[in-house]
């Protein structure tokens, strides 16, 4: 299946509920000049079509930096990746984990409670099946956040 044709009216759509998941389609309607049962159709069409895959919720400071988290870069065995990434994924302090070019195979984002939490977690990912090294980087702050 080939790449999915987007229309500027798509793109405004997406990027208002980018910015705002919860805007009513009232006002998203009115915003791009089209009528409520439009945006209804346009937004059926984007879930359908699996442009838009599902809504989220940001974290207001208080509670999204109620943790400490890192990003770690791993070496896979080629044999082993797909049991790599079955065990990362069965880790709920793995947020998200993504191929990568260059020296390292995968990075994943990954987030406990507390340092010695994240202690434990990166222990337990350096001991996977299918790990041969890692490394991780502390996230300190964040400056800006686009998703």
């Amino acid at each position: 299946m080939g790449k999915k044709q987007l229309d500027d009216t798509d793109r405004q759509l997406i990027s208002a509920l980018s910015a705002n998941a919860r805007t009513p389609a009232a006002l998203l309607a009115r915003r791009l000049g089209l009528s409520r049962s439009a945006v209804q159709d346009r937004l059926k069409r984007l879930e359908r079509d699996r442009v838009i895959l599902g809504y989220t919720v940001t974290l207001g400071a208080d509670l999204a930096d109620s943790g400490v988290s890192a990003q770690v870069m791993l070496t896979l065995d080629p044999k082993l990746q797909d049991r790599a990434v079955d065990a990362l994924r069965g880790l709920p302090e793995v947020k998200s984990a993504h191929t990568v070019s260059g020296v390292y195979d995968l990075v994943a984002e990954v987030t406990a409670a507390t340092a010695e939490a994240l202690d434990d977690v990166l222990t337990r990912i350096g001991k996977l099946p299918g790990v041969t090294r890692t490394t991780s980087s502390i996230l300190l702050s964040t400056k800006f956040e686009r998703r």
